[in-house]
């Protein structure tokens, strides 16, 4: 999937959760969940739950330990995405 595309859907997945607006509107790879977005351990959950559904993926337990960042986010999907094929 392209980067553009990848972070346009966490986007609309992280959009409920955030905490800083600004933050949201410069949202990029580098952007951190928790430090940038202001989103706490229990809503990191359920976003990772969103994109379980969004892409049918199933991440596990290591896997989410890493998913705090944009850019961590995506090469998890991107990896599971391509474990499908």
């Amino acid at each position: 999937m392209d980067k553009e595309a990848l972070i346009a859907s966490l986007k609309t997945i992280v959009k409920p959760y955030i905490q800083d607006e600004n933050a949201f509107n410069n949202l990029n790879e580098n952007t951190d969940f928790i430090a940038d977005l202001k989103i706490n351990s229990a809503n990191l959950v359920d976003i990772i739950l969103d994109v379980e559904d969004m892409y049918d993926i199933e991440i596990d337990n290591d896997a989410m330990e890493k998913m705090l960042t944009v850019k961590a986010a995506m090469k998890i999907i991107n990896t599971k995405l391509n474990e499908q094929q």
